[in-house]
C-alpha cells in the first residue's frame, strides 16, 4: 500500500475519504454557522420580547463550554467523520446498541433541515427581486384604488364585516382598507400565489408545491454539485463565500454600536413580552418564563451549530492538532456574531420594529440590515444578493456536515449500508442525495412560515437530545476509554459543567419546544427521533448479523465483539432518566401565557 493511500488519500474506488483539510480549511467549512443567526433572530425577538439578545448570548455562551467536551472527544477519534454524535455515540455502545445511533439520527435530522429552511428564505428572496408584491402605499397600488374606487362602498357587506372584526372603525376607513388589500391582491404577481399541489400531512403540516418549492429545490441542486468534488473544493468555495458574506455582516453588527444609534430603550428593561409576538412587555410569570425558556431552545439550533468543525476529522492533514484549532477558533468566530448581530438589530429597531414579517420569515432581514447602516436602495439590493450568499454559505455547511455523519453512521453499522460509499473526490454522495430527497420534502412543508418555524421546532428536538447524549459521552469515555490517546484534554471541571448544561438543556427542550405554534411538536420530534430503532435493528441484527464492523471496534480499542467492561456501573442509565424526567416534568410545569 502507498504512503499517499496509509494517509487517506485515495481513489474513490478505496472507498475513503480523503485527508485534504488543514484546521482552517474546516474553519472556512464551519463558517456557514454565524449566518444561521438570521434564520430565527425574528423568532425569537417575537418570542421573547427585549429579552432577545440576552437569549442569544446565554446561548452562545453555553454553546462554546459545550464545545470544548466535543473537542475533546473528537481527538479520541482521528479516522471517523461524521462529527461530535458519532464520537460521543460510542461512548453509548457499551451500555445499549440503541443509544449509539440514536445520537448520530438525532444530530442528522437536526442538522439536515439547514438545507430545506435555507433555500425556502433563500427563494423568498428571489421571488422578491423578481416577482416583488407591492407595498399598500406604493404609487402602483394607490392608482389602482383610484381607478377601482367604486367596487367598495360603505353598504358593501365586505365593509359591515370589517367593521365588526375592527371594532371602533369608521365605514371610510374600512373602504380604504379594503380597497388597499384588493389593490395588493390585484397587483401581486401570479407566481407567488401559484401552487401545483397543496396538501395536509396528518398531525404534521400542510406541504405546498409551490414557487418557493421548485426554486429551492434548483438552489439545493447547484450545492450539491459544488460538493459533489470534494471536501477540498467545498472548503475553497467556502473561504470566499465566508469572506464575501461574514465582513459586511460584522461591520453592520459594528456600526450601529459605533455610531451611536443603539437606543438605551430598546436593550433595557429586560423582561418576557405578554405573549408570543406581542409588542407589549409582559412579567416574570409562568408563562414569561416559559417564552424565555422557547427562546434558548430554539436559540440552540444556531448557537451550538459550530461544532460541525469536527465533522471532518477522517479528512483533516493533522487531526491531533488541528481538531482542537477548528472547533475553537468557529466557536470565537460565532461568538463575535451571535453577540453582535443580535443586539445591533435590536438596540435599533426595537421589539416593535423586530415583529415585522418580513424579519420574522426571514425574507426582510436584507433590507433591515440596509436600515441599520441607513443604506440606500442599490446597497440595501446588494445586501439582498449578500443574504442570498449568506443563506448559500450555511446550507453547504449543513451539507457538508450531515451527509459526513449519514455516511460514518453507515461505516460504523448504525444506518443502512447503502450510505457506506464515496465518489472518486471523497465526496459521500449517496448520504449527499439522501439529504437532498429528505430536504425537498421539507422543502414542501417550509414553504410557508408555519410550516418554516414547525420544521425548526420538530428538528430541534433532536438537536437537543443529540447534545444530552454528547454532553453525558464526555464523562462517559473519561471512565471507559481511559486508555484511548486524547491530542487535547479539556478540564476535569469543564467536563463537569457541561454535563450540568445536558440537563440544562433538558430543561430547555421540555419547556421550550411548545412555543413554537406547535404544541405537539416536542412528540412529534421523539415519535421521529424513534424512526431509527427499527432501521438500526434491520442493519445490525438482518443485514450484518448481530456485530458491528471491525472498524466501529477498532476506533474503540476493543478486539472483536467484545464491547468492554461497563466501568461506570448504572451511572449513565440514571443519566438518562434523570434527563427524561427533566424533559417531561418541564413538560408539564411551564404553560405558555393564557
Amino acid at each position: 500500500m502507498t504512503d499517499a493511500v496509509e494517509a487517506g488519500i485515495s481513489s474513490g474506488t478505496e472507498g475513503k475519504l480523503i485527508r485534504a483539510l488543514d484546521w482552517k480549511g474546516a474553519f472556512w467549512v464551519a463558517a456557514g454557522v454565524p449566518p444561521l443567526v438570521l434564520f430565527s433572530i425574528g423568532g425569537i425577538a417575537g418570542t421573547t420580547g427585549k429579552l432577545a439578545f440576552v437569549v442569544w448570548i446565554i446561548s452562545m455562551v453555553m454553546g462554546f463550554l459545550q464545545s470544548f467536551t466535543y473537542a475533546e472527544i473528537a481527538g479520541m477519534f482521528a479516522n471517523k467523520s461524521g462529527g461530535a454524535s458519532v464520537y460521543g455515540a460510542t461512548a453509548w455502545l457499551r451500555y445499549s446498541k440503541f443509544i449509539a445511533p440514536l445520537s448520530v439520527w438525532c444530530n442528522w435530522f437536526a442538522w439536515s433541515p439547514v438545507l430545506s429552511l435555507g433555500c425556502a428564505i433563500a427563494a423568498g428572496y428571489i421571488l422578491n427581486a423578481f416577482y416583488p408584491i407591492p407595498a399598500a402605499d406604493s404609487q402602483m397600488v394607490l392608482d389602482w384604488i383610484s381607478t377601482h374606487a367604486a367596487s367598495v362602498t360603505a353598504d358593501s357587506p365586505r365593509v359591515a364585516e370589517y367593521i365588526a372584526a375592527h371594532a371602533g372603525t369608521t365605514p371610510d376607513d374600512a373602504v380604504k382598507a379594503l380597497l388597499g388589500t384588493d389593490g395588493v391582491a390585484a397587483l401581486t404577481p401570479a407566481i407567488r400565489s401559484w401552487s401545483l399541489l397543496s396538501f395536509n400531512i396528518p398531525f404534521l403540516a400542510t406541504a405546498n408545491i409551490n414557487a418557493t418549492f421548485f426554486i429551492g429545490g434548483i438552489l439545493m441542486l447547484i450545492i450539491f454539485a459544488i460538493q459533489h468534488r470534494g471536501i477540498s473544493e467545498t472548503a475553497s468555495v467556502q473561504k470566499w463565500l465566508a469572506i464575501i458574506v461574514l465582513v459586511p455582516l460584522l461591520i453592520i453588527g459594528l456600526y450601529p454600536i459605533v455610531s451611536g444609534q443603539i437606543l438605551a430603550t430598546n436593550v433595557t428593561g429586560l423582561v418576557p413580552p405578554t405573549a408570543a409576538y406581542a409588542a407589549t412587555d409582559g412579567t416574570w410569570s409562568n408563562g414569561g418564563w416559559t417564552l424565555f425558556l422557547g427562546g434558548l431552545y430554539i436559540a440552540a439550533w444556531s448557537t451550538y451549530g459550530f461544532e460541525t468543525a469536527v465533522c471532518y476529522t477522517r479528512e483533516l492533514k493533522n487531526p491531533k492538532t488541528d481538531t482542537f484549532k477548528a472547533i475553537f477558533y468557529s466557536g470565537l468566530a460565532c461568538c463575535l456574531f451571535f453577540f453582535l448581530v443580535p443586539f445591533a438589530f435590536q438596540g435599533v429597531l426595537g421589539h416593535a420594529g423586530m415583529l415585522a414579517p418580513g424579519i420574522v420569515d426571514g425574507t426582510g432581514v436584507a433590507e433591515a440590515l440596509g436600515g441599520l447602516i441607513g443604506a440606500g436602495r442599490v446597497i440595501t439590493q446588494l445586501l439582498v444578493v449578500l443574504m442570498i450568499m449568506a443563506l448559500f454559505l450555511a446550507i453547504m455547511t449543513a451539507m457538508a456536515g450531515s451527509s459526513r455523519t449519514l455516511y460514518q453512521g453507515s461505516k460504523d453499522g448504525w444506518l443502512p449500508k447503502y450510505l457506506d460509499h464515496v465518489n472518486e473526490h471523497g465526496a459521500p454522495t449517496r448520504a449527499m442525495w439522501t439529504d437532498f430527497a429528505f430536504n425537498l420534502f421539507l422543502l414542501a412543508i417550509a414553504s410557508d412560515v408555519g410550516g418554516y418555524f414547525f420544521v425548526l421546532a420538530v428538528s430541534n428536538v433532536g438537536y437537543i437530545i443529540f447534545n444530552f447524549l454528547n454532553l453525558n459521552s464526555g464523562w462517559i469515555h473519561r471512565m471507559d476509554s481511559g486508555h484511548i490517546e486524547r491530542p487535547w484534554k479539556a478540564p476535569t471541571w469543564l467536563i463537569g459543567l457541561n454535563t450540568v448544561l445536558a440537563f440544562v438543556n433538558a430543561l430547555f427542550l421540555g419547556a421550550g419546544a411548545k412555543v413554537w405554534g406547535y404544541s405537539n411538536a416536542l412528540w412529534v420530534g421523539f415519535i421521529f427521533a424513534a424512526l431509527i430503532l427499527p432501521v438500526f435493528a434491520y442493519r445490525h441484527y438482518v443485514r450484518d448479523g448481530g456485530k458491528f464492523p471491525a472498524g466501529a471496534m477498532e476506533d474503540l480499542g476493543l478486539v472483536g465483539q467484545d464491547l468492554g467492561v461497563k466501568k461506570a456501573g448504572m451511572l449513565p442509565y440514571l443519566a438518562l432518566a434523570g434527563g427524561l424526567a427533566i424533559v417531561l416534568i418541564a413538560n408539564v410545569i411551564f404553560q405558555l401565557p393564557a
